[in-house]
């Protein structure tokens, strides 16, 4: 696979996950982008939805994510949480 195909499967899962940790519907996922805000932007993205994110993306990619690798802006947008997943993927 080349960088690109992984990018691209990789923000569609991590919307997924999103949607479904925040329980959003099908039309706000629809119009999920690399752009949209999360923390602070989204009301339902609090401080135990960003638990339940990182334990939904230990499960789902089967990697662990330490304390001292959370930090509020790995959270800031969609794209910043695929940087951060690719980041763990290599």
């Amino acid at each position: 696979m080349n960088e690109n195909t992984v990018g691209t499967h990789t923000i569609d899962e991590i919307i997924l996950i999103i949607s479904e940790v925040l329980q959003l519907s099908d039309r706000v996922r629809q119009r999920m982008t690399a752009e949209t805000q999360l923390l602070g932007a989204v009301p339902e993205f609090d401080s135990m939805a960003v638990v339940s994110v990182i334990t939904a993306l230990e499960e789902h990619y089967g990697f662990v994510i330490d304390d001292d690798e959370v930090e509020a802006s790995t959270f800031e947008t969609v794209g910043s949480l695929v940087d951060f997943v690719n980041g763990k993927l290599l």
